[in-house]
């Protein structure tokens, strides 16, 4: 049942339905106003003919009247004989009644007896009186049509002798008119149904292409823009069609440019290097890429429809005025920690044709690497200041007491002067070691590549520090003893060789300087598919676990004091992180304080097949 309604209303609800409907209503309507005049228009007339036809000819009116006028013994039965010679098949009773309202003949001759009778008809009486003609339409078992005429003498007096009654029956003109009104109702029925036919016929016309249209406009909505809507004529409905088939295709073409336009900005913003926000005019977040995510460390769910100061951590700040302000500011997420970012936040305004304020847009850059070169390049520029200015001050105070006289005196002088030499000795070799770091960091130091094998290698380096403890018989020298675990086997590795024995030497020297005297130090060659990994533990002090991610930065020590005292420069671990990152390699270190350190130093390895043939250097 409900089906049946939603379909009836469906039809019901249709332009062509509703067309239809509406040209048959307009139809039959025509048809009726056109009908109900021609029918009553035909029953006048039909009134009118039948009321002339049964009309007393003048020339019996006249016999009747002079009969009136010369009344005698023998005027009434001339009188009847006039009526009865009267011939109109219409007429069924004719009465002469003269101007005393006395029945003086009559047609039908059962009723003969009123004749000499007074008649009681006032409407006779009226027509005698007043002398005009009366008609009227009567129902009396039938439709009759009575018709009084006054009979007049013909002496030009127009006196009024009497009057004639006639009385038809109607019956025949009213049968007519009924049979004419039941042609025109089926024929009006029967117009009706062409009408109905046509109207369907041309109201489907009408609104096909209309449907196609509809039907169209709907897979457009959906995205299908394939169809195309049929013309059928080059009236205005065909027109349409053609102006709805080319709004398809550029409405097709639009989207294809849209989706291009919204997919290539959706491919920049997730590829972008920068974190981007954008905001609706209340300032809650809209649309964010991957990158500000990550910056954020939230997912999308945490920062859709959210206030934008609250997703960037500005509490002390609403949203409506960071956009408003339109200020760069710099936000720091997890002050203090390993995981610490600096971004770099600016705003700007999206702005309709209007000049309507429709949202905005908040691009996160990350300074964090540059704030942290920032801060070490003022670093650098601080250490490298005040350590060239010790050894400076040295010289100045020991040059100064030379000048004063000190240099004429033979024990003092010699000791100043091998000072003067050292810190200038020291100074020079800080300088040739930041000179070394800016030629690698611009890229400009040559590597000397050359296959060798690293344990020969490295046992040639640590030979070479054994023969100094042999020779050395000086016993303030510090003794210590080298542990090898090197192994066998021939490792071919690509290396500058000189550049590397700097970075061996400078690990072995600091694994001396800093272990106890009679220390040992164990030099140990690991392998795998990919690296060979050399280690350089000594017995010292240790190195703080807060120090180790800073060791190998420019001229950081861990005891100043120290280190300054045994001649170090502070660049020394600076420039093998470098010459072992040049060899694509790696280098780090671990420690435990108080017992010892240990560096290990990785460089890409490929192991050597039977087929390979290369000479030993």
């Amino acid at each position: 049942m409900k089906k049946f309604k939603a379909r009836l209303n469906s039809t019901f609800n249709s332009i062509n339905t509703k067309i239809a409907i509406v040209f048959m209503l307009m139809l039959l309507a025509t048809i009726e106003v056109i009908g109900a005049y021609f029918t009553r228009q035909l029953e006048q007339n039909s009134i009118e003919n039948f009321q002339s036809s049964i009309q007393i000819q003048t020339i019996v009116s006249n016999q009747l009247a002079n009969q009136l006028t010369s009344d005698n013994k023998n005027t009434n039965d001339r009188l009847n004989q006039i009526v009865n010679d009267y011939n109109n098949d219409a007429i069924s009773e004719i009465i002469v009644v003269d101007n005393k309202d006395t029945i003086r003949a009559v047609s039908n001759l059962n009723d003969k007896s009123k004749i000499g009778q007074r008649i009681n008809n006032t409407d006779v009486k009226q027509v005698i009186s007043t002398g005009h003609q009366i008609n009227k339409v009567v129902a009396d078992h039938g439709n009759y049509m009575i018709q009084i005429s006054p009979l007049t003498s013909g002496n030009g007096s127009n006196n009024t002798v009497g009057a004639v009654y006639v009385k038809a029956s109607m019956q025949d003109v009213f049968n007519n008119l009924r049979q004419i009104s039941l042609t025109f109702l089926i024929a009006s029925l029967i117009a009706a149904l062409l009408g109905a036919f046509l109207s369907l016929v041309i109201s489907r016309a009408i609104t096909q292409p209309i449907e196609e249209m509809q039907k169209q406009a709907l897979h457009i909505a959906d995205g299908d823009y394939s169809s195309q809507v049929k013309i059928y004529s080059n009236d205005e409905l065909g027109q349409l069609a053609k102006a709805f088939n080319t709004l398809s295709v550029r409405i097709e073409r639009s989207q294809e440019e849209s989706d291009s336009e919204r997919r290539r900005l959706d491919s920049v913003l997730s590829h972008m290097s920068d974190g981007v926000l954008a905001t609706d005019r209340h300032g809650n977040v809209s649309v964010v890429n991957h990158m500000a995510l990550n910056f954020l460390n939230k997912k999308e769910d945490e920062v859709i429809n959210k206030p934008i100061a609250e997703v960037l951590g500005l509490e002390d700040t609403s949203s409506q005025d960071l956009i408003s302000s339109q200020k760069e500011i710099v936000i720091t997420l997890d002050p203090g920690t390993r995981d610490e970012i600096i971004l770099h936040a600016s705003f700007s305004l999206i702005k309709r044709v209007t000049g309507f304020v429709s949202g905005s847009v908040c691009v996160l850059h990350d300074v964090t690497e540059q704030q942290k070169n920032e801060d070490s390049q003022r670093q650098f520029v601080s250490n490298v200041s005040h350590e060239l200015r010790t050894p400076l001050t040295s010289l100045q105070a020991y040059i100064e007491a030379l000048n004063e006289g000190a240099w004429k005196n033979p024990e003092i002088a010699p000791k100043f002067l091998e000072v003067t030499q050292q810190e200038t000795s020291r100074m020079i070799r800080m300088i040739n070691d930041l000179l070394s770091l800016s030629r690698m960091d611009r890229g400009v130091s040559k590597m000397d590549l050359e296959f060798v094998n690293l344990n020969d290698f490295v046992n040639h380096i640590l030979n070479r520090f054994d023969m100094i403890v042999k020779t050395d018989k000086n016993k303030e020298k510090k003794k210590y003893t080298i542990k090898r675990e090197l192994g066998s086997q021939a490792l071919w590795v690509e290396i500058d060789t000189d550049k590397m024995m700097q970075v061996i030497d400078n690990i072995m020297n600091n694994a001396i300087k800093y272990s106890p005297d009679g220390g040992v130090i164990t030099v140990r060659m690991t392998q795998n598919q990919n690296h060979v990994i050399l280690s350089i533990s000594d017995q010292g002090l240790g190195i703080p676990r807060k120090d180790l991610g800073k060791i190998f930065d420019r001229f950081y020590r861990v005891d100043k004091a120290r280190s300054r005292a045994q001649g170090g420069t502070g660049l020394g671990l600076a420039i093998a992180k470098e010459i072992v990152e040049a060899h694509h390699g790696k280098i780090w270190a671990d420690s435990s304080e108080g017992k010892g350190s240990t560096f290990y130093i990785s460089l890409p390895y490929e192991p050597m097949t039977e087929e390979d043939d290369w000479d030993e250097v």
